[in-house]
């Protein structure tokens, strides 16, 4: 199928990373590569992006959109998590960074991939693996864990009320015969969830999927190591920006910018710093920055995007 994504919150986000034009920049989130078109349509010819993405696919389909750039792009098949190994690879470590770009979401391609198993609105074999490689698929979440692990990353992930009777009907269920699909698991989901509490929201299956997906692809985990690892990478005056789209997401990646602004540990009774923590960043917006209409009536996956913004000191 043809890769498309829109880039959510394009226009703001190359706005605050304040791009200059032979500036060293990361997209770690490459996707569509939609970003990182616009952040190279402002490079002059020394400008550098290093490209990171976890799927080998979406690499290939940015190699495409960015053949204009080939010059000043770096691929790279990883996680940004390892960003610092991954600067230190192509001997950045000492130069620093101007300015690093992180969407938190799934691409529409991957979505709207059906055999990728990432949506609950398409029919699929369970896998939602960002990097086709892992070993953990959905299926073996689904089918493997036991009551108490199953109910806890729905709970913790995704923050379901009803997440220990989804768990329930999952085991229940399994007994039987696996769970293979996705439209089998949404109509787990449907039966677990009363009928008075699906009337209204998003789709009941939603956030079981959602945390599903993060436990498949450990997306929470070492997040706020790696906003402390970017932001370390991080030139003076260099920016890191960050879209999240759930609300889990979005608290680490706030109050690891506050943390990061004021990392202060001493007694709020002590009259002065003893400590000596420094603060390395500025938050430049103090709400996060959201989408406009226009871009909601373009692209209703923007909805619950939330970008938040730091600037190295």
């Amino acid at each position: 199928m043809e890769f498309s994504h829109k880039s959510v919150l394009l226009n703001e986000c190359i706005e605050n990373l304040n791009i200059k034009a032979e500036g060293l920049y990361i997209d770690g989130t490459l996707g569509g590569a939609g970003h990182s078109l616009e952040i190279c349509k402002k490079f002059g010819k020394n400008g550098k992006l290093i490209g990171i993405d976890r799927d080998m696919e979406a690499i290939q389909k940015a190699k495409d959109v960015l053949k204009d750039f080939s010059e000043n792009v770096i691929f790279e098949n990883g996680n940004f998590n390892n960003i610092k190994s991954i600067i230190k690879k192509h001997n950045f470590e000492q130069s620093g960074v101007d300015g690093i770009l992180i969407d938190l979401g799934v691409s529409s391609y991957q979505l709207d991939n059906a055999e990728r198993g990432f949506s609950y609105m398409s029919d699929a074999p369970l896998d939602m693996r960002m990097d086709s490689n892992s070993n953990l698929t959905a299926y073996d979440i689904v089918n493997e864990y036991n009551m108490d692990d199953l109910t806890g990353i729905i709970l913790k992930h995704s923050e379901e009320r009803w997440a220990k009777r989804i768990a329930q009907f999952i085991i229940e269920a399994r007994t039987k015969k696996p769970i293979e699909t996705t439209y089998e698991l949404v109509d787990l989901i449907k039966a677990a969830i009363p009928k008075s509490a699906r009337s209204d929201g998003p789709h009941p299956a939603k956030r079981t999927f959602q945390a599903i997906r993060i436990e498949v692809n450990n997306e929470l985990s070492e997040l706020e190591k790696a906003i402390e690892d970017m932001a370390d990478t991080l030139k003076p005056s260099g920016r890191l920006c960050i879209i999240s789209f759930h609300s889990l997401e979005d608290r680490i990646v706030k109050n690891t910018f506050k943390k990061l602004e004021n990392p202060c540990t001493c007694p709020s009774e002590l009259p002065i710093c003893v400590c000596k923590k420094q603060s390395t960043v500025k938050i430049v917006s103090r709400k996060p920055i959201l989408p406009s209409e226009l871009e909601l009536n373009e692209n209703p996956r923007a909805r619950s995007a939330k970008l938040r913004v730091i600037k190295k000191l």
